[in-house]
């Protein structure tokens, strides 16, 4: 770690691998000798259309995936996405069912609501959302016309740890907060949609990674941007996309692969995540986690502390350590550390140690 950057835990916009940040450094003046920086290149020039088309090949690569799916990228965030999704694929007749395992799967859930075609299939809120629902909870409609779920949990610190079944209803998920973290048959998915600015680059850009003969189906009533369709007919060119952020992606998935895929960042994140509920589970109470032990996320680690005086001590303290982000989302309190792809082994490490030591002295 280089002496003047700190360890960031926010959950987003988070840390970017260092060496993507260098090397975008190195040609940010002149992409590839054209005299132009990646800001101000055309996105219709042949050097950005290979970035793109690189980013795609290296993505759909690492999440194993053939030519029935294709790779877009969008904008307004996954937010965006929460609208498009029952504008596009939902209808009176053939609802959205929605998994509800915490606040952006409620939010997602809600816009179905405002369209008049989501029904909830499952709900975890009464338990104040410290697990995801289990297969035998889920009472998908008959006739859905996709089951949706948020895989990772940012606010909460929960996270799936097995995929849905769901028969031939399409199965449809938000991945922001862990998408590219891990291996699994993401071919169980028919769309995946993810906010880039937590594993995969900067804010700016939404990652959507679907079947071609899904994303197809955008109906002729709804406004042209709106339409996935008009999207994979364009590829991702339809209107002036993020460019700088999608060459940050494409960037960030090549450093995956150089790590040695998502199997090799699953061992790592998993043993980040390990130092810190280890650091929670043997604090003898001083740390109380959050998430229930079968739902606990790699990517946030959600913890309280005995009282709200000590976790306002234990940010500012963090903070003069250089482990920054750390304060929790305000509907929760308490503390979240996001240990996503870039955050290395010895950030995490670095905190166990603080939370160690912090204890000593306060408990």
């Amino acid at each position: 770690m280089e002496a003047n950057r700190v360890y960031n835990f926010n959950p987003g916009p988070a840390m970017q691998p260092l060496e993507v940040l260098k090397e975008a450094q190195a040609e940010f003046l002149n992409f590839q000798n054209t005299g132009e920086s990646i800001l101000e290149i055309s996105h219709r020039a042949k050097e950005f259309e290979a970035v793109l088309e690189k980013a795609k090949t290296d993505i759909k690569e690492l999440m194993g995936l053939g030519e029935d799916y294709d790779v877009l990228f969008l904008q307004g965030g996954a937010s965006t996405q929460f609208a498009m999704l029952p504008m596009n694929f939902a209808t009176p007749e053939r609802v959205g069912s929605y998994a509800v395992s915490g606040s952006f799967a409620q939010k997602a859930y809600e816009e179905a609501q405002i369209l008049g075609v989501g029904h909830l299939a499952a709900s975890t809120k009464s338990e104040d959302f410290r697990r995801v629902p289990w297969q035998e909870e889920m009472k998908i409609a008959p006739d859905a016309a996709y089951l949706h779920i948020c895989c990772n949990n940012t606010i909460y610190g929960t996270e799936y740890h097995y995929i849905p079944e769901t028969g031939n209803i399409p199965l449809i998920a938000d991945m922001s907060s862990d998408m590219l973290s891990r291996p699994m048959d993401f071919s169980k998915f028919t769309l995946i949609y993810a906010g880039a600015q937590k594993n995969l680059g900067p804010a700016g850009v939404t990652l959507v990674v679907g079947r071609k003969e899904f994303l197809a189906q955008s109906p002729q009533t709804i406004p042209t941007m709106l339409r996935y369709a008009v999207h994979l007919d364009k590829n991702s060119l339809y209107n002036t996309p993020p460019a700088f952020c999608i060459y940050m992606v494409g960037k960030t998935a090549a450093w995956i692969k150089e790590q040695g895929g998502l199997t090799a960042l699953a061992e790592r994140n998993a043993k980040k995540a390990a130092l810190l509920y280890d650091a929670i589970d043997n604090s003898g109470g001083f740390y109380r986690g959050h998430a229930e032990p079968g739902s606990r996320s790699f990517m946030n680690i959600t913890f309280r502390l005995p009282t709200e005086e000590l976790e306002k001590k234990f940010v500012e303290e963090a903070k003069a350590a250089k482990l920054c982000g750390i304060k929790g989302h305000r509907s929760v309190g308490g503390m979240r550390a996001s240990l996503y792809n870039a955050m290395p082994y010895e950030g995490a490490a670095r905190l166990a140690d603080f939370m160690e030591q912090f204890k000593k002295s306060n408990g």
